[in-house]
């Protein structure tokens, strides 16, 4: 364990069962491996980092999260070359995902950024970035 690197993050969503759908599958692609199950969570785990989705209270719906306020606005992933940005790209839009900036696509970033930028099913941005 090493000091300062992150433990964990925890993301409340609208719709757990929509969330895992779409969570897993990319987390599976990253490499990271099923962690913790309950009835209003799951999470999943890459060495000592795991990241937890948990079913947002009903009382806590009626605002939607959005990018733009005060809090999370992405969350960014290592991957390990451009190809397999491409390969995520294209599954993803066979999934039906957004994909965000689009027409800079894949370098909206800039010239020396490779990555492609695509909304999770509560519309948090979450970007997939090469080496």
């Amino acid at each position: 364990m090493s000091k300062g690197f992150l433990h964990h993050i925890e993301l409340y969503v609208s719709n757990l069962k929509r969330s895992i759908d779409f969570w897993g599958w990319f987390l599976d692609e990253m490499g990271y491996e099923p962690f913790q199950e309950w009835e209003s969570g799951r999470s999943w785990r890459l060495g000592e980092v795991y990241i937890v989705f948990v079913q947002a209270e009903t009382r806590f719906l009626e605002i939607p999260y959005h990018r733009g306020r005060v809090g999370l606005n992405h969350l960014a992933f290592h991957a390990a070359s451009r190809q397999q940005v491409d390969e995520i790209t294209r599954k993803l839009r066979g999934r039906g995902v957004t994909i965000l900036y689009a027409d800079k696509h894949p370098f909206a970033g800039g010239e020396d950024h490779y990555a492609v930028y695509f909304e999770d099913p509560d519309r948090m941005k979450v970007e997939l970035a090469a080496p």
